[in-house]
């Protein structure tokens, strides 16, 4: 029995762009792979990819677009990192159940000025024939004449259309409220593209999955406004084996600058990925070759430790340097490994008066000190299951309260959560 229904062969790129996209699994849609693929190899792939300013650091969800434009300049394109100083004054509905809060112009650009440190551990903005480009879509969304922005770029959008995406959809059936405001972010994120496309010859849109139907009206819009072809790649949105969202602990977001989250914490983060994420996650989150990556990947049983000590090594190498990688693997071995309190372990300081008074054990672990734990209802229920430990003995009773007797003989009291979460504590 005969079909005339064949199995398309699957793609093949050519570049070596998608070809590393690919085999490192960064891709879940592309609006043309081929289109893609034909401009990568003919040397006039420039991608960009959008942050809003919304905190003053990035964080890990944030690592898989970064890597895609890491990879794009290492095989030859030009990455655009477009700052959203007028995009994060109108807010991104995507994904969200309420309307992101209204930041002041100071907080936005407080925030752009966080967040633009981070690009240069990926990035080269300087020296080289393909370099990076930094640009502020506020250039020019906060130029635009509203009756002309509404005549020129508004009627170009079916609001049908508009009602069905995902950020739209989800919002009302939900009965939670959109506002016009926010209505009109995809309208500026598509905007953007064309305005890319005029100034730096930017052909390519890359970003998270949710933002397909924001990169797919922009490609629309291009074509409308006369554009040359526009093409969109997205990346996965990354969910650990046990199906928990990626870059999400029980203390909060895992946060890319130091100053919110510190190397050694960093680490301990990647070396607490889970057996079956590791093999996934070195391909994703390092530099390491193919073969390398295969060798640590097949590793089992307690041998796959050494694969997620290589790999939180090598993540926090590209964000916070080797030499504060190799300090903060030195310093879970001392102390998991010898035992002893490892003076480089993530510290806060308290005052003296306030160990003298006496600082509540659960506001020590909780959010307003060693931020080990969101909240104190997390520490009574972790201390009901042994999960607190002071100076490495287990906390009893949630009445408990840290003193300088507690200091040990370094100076310094050491709170613990679980075996691999650990925080200093010293006077100043």
């Amino acid at each position: 029995m005969s079909s005339d229904v064949t199995q398309a062969a699957p793609f093949q790129p050519r570049s070596d762009f998608l070809r590393v996209l690919t085999e490192r699994g960064y891709i879940h849609q592309g609006s043309d792979l081929a289109g893609i693929d034909a401009a990568a190899l003919e040397g006039r792939l420039t991608a960009y990819v959008g942050y809003d300013c919304t905190a003053a650091s990035l964080h890990v969800g944030h690592l898989l677009s970064i890597m895609m434009l890491h990879w794009l300049q290492a095989t030859g394109g030009t990455p655009i990192t477009l700052m959203g100083g007028g995009t994060t004054r109108v807010g991104d509905p995507s994904g969200r159940d309420e309307s992101r809060k209204i930041l002041t112009l100071e907080q936005i650009e407080e925030n752009k000025v966080g967040i633009q440190k981070t690009f240069s551990r990926f990035l080269a903005f300087e020296g080289a024939a393909n370099a990076a480009t930094m640009v502020d879509n506020a250039e020019w969304l906060t130029k635009l004449n509203y009756i002309e922005m509404l005549r020129d770029i508004g009627r170009h959008f079916s609001v049908n259309r508009m009602m069905s995406m995902d950020s739209v959809r989800m919002r009302l059936e939900r009965d939670q409220e959109l506002s016009f405001l926010e209505f009109n972010y995809m309208i500026l994120q598509s905007y953007d593209f064309v305005e890319l496309n005029r100034r730096y010859g930017c052909v390519l849109q890359m970003g998270g999955s949710d933002q397909w139907g924001n990169i797919v009206n922009g490609i629309d819009l291009g074509r409308r406004m006369g554009t040359p072809q526009l093409y969109g790649l997205t990346c996965p949105l990354l969910t650990t084996a046990s199906g928990a969202k990626m870059g999400k602990t029980a203390a909060g977001a895992v946060w890319l600058d130091a100053g919110f989250l510190s190397p050694y914490a960093y680490w301990q983060f990647w070396r607490n990925t889970e057996d079956a994420d590791v093999g996934r996650f070195l391909k994703l989150f390092t530099l390491l070759p193919m073969g390398e990556i295969a060798r640590l990947e097949a590793l089992a049983g307690a041998e796959i430790n050494e694969a997620k000590r290589v790999l939180a090594t090598e993540a926090t190498a590209l964000m916070h340097g080797r030499e504060a990688a190799d300090a903060a693997a030195e310093t879970a071995r001392k102390t998991f490994v010898e035992g002893t309190v490892a003076q480089d372990l993530p510290s806060i300081t308290v005052s003296a008066d306030l160990l003298e008074a006496g600082l509540g054990v659960l506001s020590a672990f909780g959010p307003d000190y060693a931020k080990l734990l969101p909240s104190t209802s997390e520490g009574r229920r972790q201390i009901k299951s042994g999960g607190l430990r002071v100076n490495d003995v287990p906390v009893t009773d949630e009445r408990a309260v840290l003193r300088k007797a507690d200091l040990t003989a370094d100076g310094v009291i050491k709170l613990s959560f679980g075996r691999k979460k650990h925080m200093l504590v010293r006077v100043g």
